[in-house]
């Protein structure tokens, strides 16, 4: 996530991993973890508008069930997919920036490559648990206490080893791919734009302002792949039994069960919430990152 173009810069910047860890913590711990749990609810309960789903999350404990998820699971992935994001992509960003090409495509190629190497080396595993600890409520319809999330992981290692908490996974790498690609392509794009309307050159700074104007940009055009979510949280949902419900579940064919079980609509579902992560994330994640990047290396 360079912020221009550094030729002079040699060798590998091992700070990004620290710096990516403690930024993506902040962001979970403040307002991504409740944007998290609202999203995941309103896509794996499909015919649940936005006020019954704020209301189901609250019966969990009030602003508690907001944060429901966050230990331990959101607090590993946060840390470990924040340290092999900003990592990755910013080689990457740095090193074709150095190749000349515009920070826009730049961008595209430093979050796909983050975002693909985070959910191959972390997120599987993390975001199956985490999904499964908002969901598994539902197991608990017949009044039977549903299973804790450790429990749930041994017993789907001991079935199925680690494909089975690893479930979901390429739909996972999907995602992070398309999500951090649009997010990062789209802010810096959005950041040369107001750059030209400011007057500035690629190599000047922008203001905190227009960073985070362009990082709210980025972050809401990204969520054009909201059936991709959708479509993960299906796959790691401990959801109830659907005749309908393919017994192994594929992209394609979650894809499909969703669209005949949801129309349209229902690939769409969580999308608001949604939105309002993708802005917080992308803030967080590129725009202040950008800044403490720079404040590291002052040091």
């Amino acid at each position: 996530m360079a912020i221009q173009k550094e030729p002079g810069q040699k060798g590998v910047n091992w700070s990004n991993i620290a710096v990516g860890a403690i930024m993506n913590m902040f962001e979970v711990t403040t307002l991504g973890q409740p944007l998290e749990v609202l999203k995941t609810q309103m896509a794996a309960n499909r015919a649940q508008p936005m006020l019954q789903a704020w209301k189901t999350v609250w019966s969990r404990g009030g602003v508690a069930g907001f944060y429901q998820g966050l230990i331990p699971w959101a607090w590993i992935e946060a840390s470990t997919k924040g340290a092999v994001l900003v990592f990755a992509a910013s080689e990457v960003e740095t090193k074709t920036l150095s190749l000349g090409v515009s920070p826009a495509v730049a961008g595209l190629l430093g979050g796909m490559s983050g975002g693909v190497a985070q959910a191959y080396a972390t997120m599987g595993i993390t975001t199956s648990m985490k999904t499964a600890e908002i969901t598994r409520a539902k197991t608990a319809a017949t009044g039977a206490k549903p299973p804790s999330t450790w429990a749930v992981f041994a017993d789907m290692y001991r079935r199925e080893g680690i494909a089975g908490v690893n479930k979901g996974v390429n739909a996972v790498a999907v995602r992070q791919c398309t999500n951090w690609g649009s997010r990062m392509g789209f802010a810096r794009l959005a950041e040369t734009g107001i750059r030209r309307i400011r007057g500035k050159t690629e190599t000047d700074y922008l203001v905190p302002l227009d960073k985070i104007l362009a990082s709210s940009i980025g972050g809401a055009l990204a969520t054009w792949n909201q059936p991709i979510e959708v479509v993960r949280i299906e796959m790691q949902s401990m959801a109830k039994a659907n005749a309908n419900r393919p017994a192994k579940l594929t992209i394609l064919n979650t894809l499909g069960f969703i669209y005949k079980e949801n129309g349209i609509k229902g690939l769409y579902r969580g999308v608001t919430p949604r939105i309002a992560l993708g802005i917080w994330q992308t803030i967080c994640m590129v725009s202040l990152t950008d800044y403490v990047k720079l404040w590291v290396k002052g040091k």
